[in-house]
């Protein structure tokens, strides 16, 4: 069999989930040559997962995606907790993060929809996805990544790519062969997924769970009337089963009294639950993200999102480094940012899992009757829903402890995602987060920028955004006149409380950054 000199890029993408297709879609437009490969034929053709959090549809508008999203998507109202038999509390959950985000709701958005839509944009942005091509091995030198593909016609290939990214799942290739270890464990309970048709108290639009002694039942909307997804346990005699299982093994019993009458069921599978985070997300000029570094249980509509925040964390990285504005070490930022709050998140949704679907007395006690008595009083209370706002969110995700956050003003950390700010003018620059669409480096000031303030942002070719300060700004958190130095994500990287232009140069200096791009001529924008 022959093998062929494949073309050179600067990342080649090893998998076209979500998280690859975000990772592709980033580093194009911040003009990185992108490879992107998945073994598959074609884009997910079921829902898999719902929930797309508010942090992603952040990132998302940086890059013109977030309304897309939320005119496919479906945004939920309320959320329903039955025990037993009986519904003991609705939320409504509304604009529960209102003032906190630019998309205060909960949204779901099946990942085949999804999938498929960040395909178009990605073929728009002039990346088209090889399918069919499979890595077979990959040397992983000082220099450069020399990757061996299996192509669609049975060929073999070999690649050059300056970085490798690992964006292929749970049993990811890139990992293997990494030789990195993947450490965790899996749960006792098999569990199904089902998409169907439906009618019911429990198919309203809202979410619905369901617990009792033994089982669990989530019930997601979907787009279309009658249109739910369901997740639960399967009957315990059917788990050690190994043929396979079908609708009719499904534990009816939630179903029945949450009154819910299946007339179709148009998808069905069947899984087991991990908790795995991976010892290291690089090696070298490798990376790992999304399903390949960290796979937990579904609790909270965490896993997705917290690839796709993987993708863009790496990506304006690899921009930088790539086109000569930052020093390789720039790199060594990715794993320290990522891993941590990976592995917060796997520890947390454990616990919660656990609780859920433990059959041990305390874990009943709690779910039967302390949950049912708290929840209705917590979810009255407006602290505890932006609480819950901002922890599903991810808003509160920060990277305080890096090497490349620095400072406090205000209340604000370097590392802190920017507060969202509503200004008082209308128009396109309505709110503080409609510059990081520049996907660059920028100052911002709430409040007056000094001479010295603009003399070095002109000098150094960032953009400067002043900001009236007002009532809202205080409230989030943020300093009169002190100066926030953004990174190209949203999150801040310096916080300087007296607006010392100095406290800039010595950051950029240190670090060798330059900004990643020449911005427009108009290098001040004064937000009336």
């Amino acid at each position: 069999m022959s093998v062929s000199l494949g073309p050179e890029s600067d990342v080649l993408i090893i998998g076209a989930g979500p998280t690859g297709l975000v990772l592709a879609l980033w580093l194009a437009k911040l003009g990185v040559r992108v490879r992107i490969i998945d073994k598959t034929e074609g884009p997910g053709t079921t829902s898999r997962a719902l929930a797309v959090q508010a942090r992603t549809l952040e990132l998302y508008s940086q890059i013109g995606l977030a309304d897309a999203v939320v005119a496919q998507g479906r945004r939920v109202i309320a959320a329903n907790l039955w025990v037993a038999g009986k519904k003991v509390a609705r939320g409504v959950f509304g604009d529960m993060g209102a003032g906190l985000s630019p998309f205060p709701f909960a949204l779901i958005y099946p990942q085949d929809e999804h999938e498929r839509l960040l395909v178009a944009r990605l073929s728009q942005a002039g990346v088209e996805i090889e399918r069919r091509t499979e890595l077979l091995k990959f040397e992983n030198s000082t220099d450069r990544v020399r990757a061996s593909l299996k192509r669609s016609d049975g060929e073999l290939e070999t690649c050059e790519a300056a970085y490798i990214a690992g964006c292929d799942g749970a049993h990811s290739a890139v990992r293997e062969g990494l030789g990195i270890g993947f450490p965790g464990g899996t749960y006792a309970h098999l569990f199904y997924v089902a998409d169907v048709e439906a009618s019911g108290a429990a198919t309203d639009g809202d979410l619905h769970v369901g617990l009792d002694a033994t089982d669990f039942l989530a019930v997601f909307p979907l787009r279309g009337e009658g249109r739910v997804r369901l997740v639960g346990t399967v009957r315990d005699q059917a788990e050690d089963v190994d043929e396979k299982l079908s609708w009719d093994d499904v534990s009816q019993r939630v179903i029945e009294w949450m009154h819910i009458a299946v007339t179709r069921v148009s998808w069905f599978s069947t899984y087991r639950v991990h908790h795995r985070v991976a010892n290291h997300f690089r090696k070298g000029r490798a990376f790992l993200l999304g399903d390949a570094a960290h796979i937990h249980s579904p609790v909270g509509g965490q896993g997705m999102n917290t690839g796709i925040g993987d993708a863009v964390n790496l990506a304006w990285k690899l921009a930088a480094v790539l086109h000569g504005r930052a020093k390789l070490s720039m790199l060594d930022s990715y794993e320290p940012e990522r891993i941590a709050f990976a592995r917060r998140l796997v520890a947390t949704t454990d616990q919660a899992f656990t609780g859920v679907t433990s059959s041990g007395p305390i874990a009943r006690l709690l779910r039967l009757h302390v949950v049912p008595a708290l929840i209705p009083t917590l979810f009255s209370l407006k602290v505890v829903r932006r609480f819950m706002f901002r922890t599903v969110s991810q808003s509160v995700v920060n990277y305080r402890g890096s090497s490349l956050s620095e400072g406090t003003a205000g209340t604000v950390q370097g590392g802190d995602r920017l507060p969202w700010v509503k200004t008082v003018r209308s128009g396109l620059d309505a709110d503080n987060f409609a510059p990081l669409r520049s996907l660059d480096w920028q100052v911002h000031v709430y409040g007056e920028a000094s001479s010295e303030i603009r003399a070095a942002c002109e000098a150094r070719k960032i953009s400067l955004h002043v900001f009236p300060w007002q009532a809202e700004t205080a409230h989030v958190g943020l300093r009169r006149n002190a100066v926030y130095l953004v990174r190209p994500d949203g999150y801040i990287a310096l916080a300087d409380a007296q607006g010392s232009a100095a406290a800039i140069e010595s950051y950029f200096d240190t670090r060798n950054l330059t900004s990643m791009r020449i911005p427009a001529p108009a290098t001040v924008r004064q937000v009336e």
